[in-house]
C-alpha cells in the first residue's frame, strides 16, 4: 500500500519523515471551516474529515491517505491560525499565564474505510512579557501555526512550564498513535 499525506505544513511532513515509512506529500485545496457547534477536539477531527473528503475522488485502491487538522483550544474558544501579526501577540497573550490545551484530528482514508483520531496536550504557559511576544511574533512570524506559536521554537523554549500529553501533538502531528494506527494498515 502507498501512503499519502495531504498536508503541506513542513512540521507534519517532518514528523512523518520520523516514522522512516516511504510516503507522498500532497497539498489539498479545502475550506477549513466547521459547524459553528462542534467544540474543542471535534472541531480539527471535522476539518481532517473535509480535508480527506476533498481528495477521496483520486484516491486509488493502493493508497492510504492521512490528512490532519490542529487547534488551541483555551477555555472554551478556538484559537486557529492568526490572520496577521497582530492577531498573533493577542492570542500569545490569551495563552500568557494560562493552561490549554492542543487538539489534533487526523483521518486515514482509504477507498474502502475511514478512520479518526483526536489527541489532546494540555500545554501551560508561565507569564509572557510584552517584550518576549513581540519579539517572538516579529522574528519567528508564525503566522501559519494554531495559537500562533510553535513549541519547537524560541516561545516554547522560555514560556511552556508544563506539558501534559504528547509533545508532537502540540506540533501538530500526534505520531505514537499515528503509528499505531499505520500498524494496522500493515505500515
Amino acid at each position: 500500500m502507498k501512503l499519502i499525506l495531504g498536508s503541506q505544513s513542513p512540521r507534519r511532513r517532518e514528523l512523518m519523515a520520523g516514522l522512516d515509512i516511504p510516503f507522498t506529500a500532497i497539498t489539498i485545496d479545502s475550506a477549513e471551516s466547521y459547524p459553528a457547534d462542534l467544540q474543542a477536539g471535534d472541531i480539527p477531527l471535522h476539518i481532517s474529515r473535509e480535508k480527506a473528503a476533498a481528495y477521496r475522488a483520486h484516491l486509488q485502491p493502493d493508497e492510504l491517505l492521512i490528512t490532519a487538522d490542529t487547534i488551541v483550544w483555551l477555555n472554551g474558544q478556538m484559537l486557529g491560525k492568526p490572520v496577521d501579526e497582530a492577531d498573533a501577540k493577542r492570542m500569545l497573550h490569551l495563552l500568557s499565564g494560562h493552561t490549554h490545551q492542543v487538539y489534533t484530528g487526523v483521518t486515514f482514508t482509504t477507498c474502502q474505510t475511514q478512520q479518526s483520531l483526536v489527541d489532546c496536550t494540555d500545554v501551560t504557559f508561565r507569564k509572557l512579557t510584552d517584550k518576549e511576544i513581540d519579539y517572538y511574533v516579529e522574528k519567528y512570524k508564525p503566522l501559519d501555526k494554531a495559537g500562533a506559536y510553535g513549541v519547537q521554537e524560541y516561545i516554547g523554549y522560555i514560556g511552556v512550564s508544563q506539558m501534559n500529553g504528547s509533545y508532537f501533538n502540540v506540533m501538530g502531528f500526534p505520531v505514537e498513535p499515528v503509528y499505531s494506527v499505520l500498524k494496522q494498515f500493515g505500515f
